[in-house]
């Protein structure tokens, strides 16, 4: 049998030699990047040597795993997770996690902007723009969001974007709804307006009250008013009136 005491050592000796091991290599791996490309390898690995020096020739009991993780999650909201770690060998593993986006914000103010699957705005700095349905008009971008605080939390004042990730939700799970709406647009008195694919006509929802009665209402409407009397024959159906459907001829 081994003694206790020197089962007791075996990790602060191997602690003592693992940190007297110079890293061979930086590995990078991102996670369901054949699905999105808002940050590259090649990004996060010039971000790291710009920020943080490049660790390879270094002892691994020098290189600040906390260090490197703070800057990849500072420099890129695009990122979910990121992770630092040295693996036995030598190599300084970099493993990131993208959010998934599921909203392009455009604001009258200016901007481009992603909205994510967990309520937090990133910026596009990027050519690459996934397909998505489009928000723009009123929509105000704080600089808590741009920090990375999600528009569900409840530090953030009442903002539209709250409204709208529980709209878009519920448009993206729906094969019909998610054909039909190309943009949705937040007017001057912070309601919403959604327009369809083609331009037909626009959509008032008005507020987000009841917003799946609305469209549910709506769809009934489709199916059986537009098709006796068509498609054209109104320039705007508006929804803001509980159990009305109140429409505007062209």
């Amino acid at each position: 049998m081994i003694p206790t005491i020197y089962l007791a050592g075996i990790p602060a000796y191997y602690a003592s030699t693992f940190g007297r091991k110079t890293c061979s290599a930086l590995e990078i791996t991102i996670t369901n990047s054949s699905d999105y490309h808002f940050v590259t390898q090649q990004d996060i690995r010039n971000t790291i040597l710009a920020w943080n020096g490049n660790p390879v020739g270094k002892l691994s009991k020098n290189i600040k795993l906390a260090d490197i993780e703070e800057t990849m999650n500072t420099r890129y909201r695009e990122l979910k997770t990121a992770e630092a770690y040295m693996s036995v060998d030598g190599t300084l593993h970099l493993a990131a996690d993208q959010r998934t986006p599921i909203l392009r914000i455009m604001p009258d103010e200016g901007g481009d902007y992603f909205l994510d699957t967990e309520g937090v705005v990133v910026r596009r700095r990027n050519l690459y723009t996934p397909r998505l349905h489009i928000a723009g008009g009123n929509i105000n971008i704080s600089r808590a969001m741009l920090n990375g605080v999600s528009v569900l939390d409840t530090s953030i004042k009442k903002t539209i974007l709250r409204d709208i990730y529980y709209l878009i939700g519920y448009i993206n799970s729906n094969s019909f709804w998610s054909a039909l709406i190309d943009q949705i647009y937040v007017d001057s008195n912070d309601e919403i307006i959604l327009v369809p694919r083609g331009g037909s006509h626009t959509i008032h929802l008005g507020t987000i009250d009841n917003f799946e009665e609305k469209l549910r209402n709506l769809k009934v409407f489709y199916n059986k008013v537009l098709p006796e009397v068509g498609w054209n024959k109104y320039s705007v159906i508006n929804l803001s009136f509980r159990d009305q459907i109140v429409c505007k001829r062209r």
